[in-house]
C-alpha cells in the first residue's frame, strides 16, 4: 500500500495498487491492504491499472468495500471495465479515468466519476 496526496479530513488517503490476475488465490494480499486503509483512513483508493483480470471473489471484495468506505476506482482495465459492466457493479462503484481524478475527487476537488 502507498500513501500519497489526496486529504481526507486531515489524513493522506492511501492508495492501493494490485496487480495481475486477482482471484481466490492471490486475493488475500489485496485484502489485507484494504482493511488497513480501511481501518486507518476510512477508505482508499484502488489504482486499477495494472489488474489484468478479477474473479468473483475480487468483485466481492470491491463490492464490500464500497459498503465499508470510501472506496474510488482509478484506471480500471478493460477487463475490470467489463466485469463491472456485466455485474451491474458499475453503476454503483466510483470508476475514475486515472489516479490524478480519484485522489482529486477523494479530496473533494475534482470530477465527476467516469461511466
Amino acid at each position: 500500500m502507498t500513501t500519497l496526496g489526496g486529504p481526507v479530513g486531515e489524513r493522506p488517503l492511501p492508495v492501493v495498487a494490485p496487480h495481475g490476475e486477482i482471484d481466490e488465490d492471490t486475493l488475500e494480499p489485496l485484502r489485507r491492504d484494504i482493511e488497513v486503509a480501511l481501518a486507518s483512513h476510512g477508505g482508499l483508493v484502488l489504482d486499477a491499472a495494472r489488474v489484468t483480470f478479477g474473479d468473483s471473489t475480487f468483485l466481492q471484495l470491491i463490492l464490500l468495500t464500497h459498503q465499508r468506505g470510501l472506496l474510488r476506482i482509478a484506471a480500471p482495465s478493460m477487463a475490470l471495465r467489463r466485469l463491472f459492466s456485466i455485474t451491474g457493479a458499475d453503476t454503483v462503484l466510483h470508476l475514475y479515468a486515472d489516479l490524478d481524478e480519484a485522489l482529486a475527487a477523494s479530496s473533494g476537488t475534482g470530477s465527476a466519476p467516469v461511466a
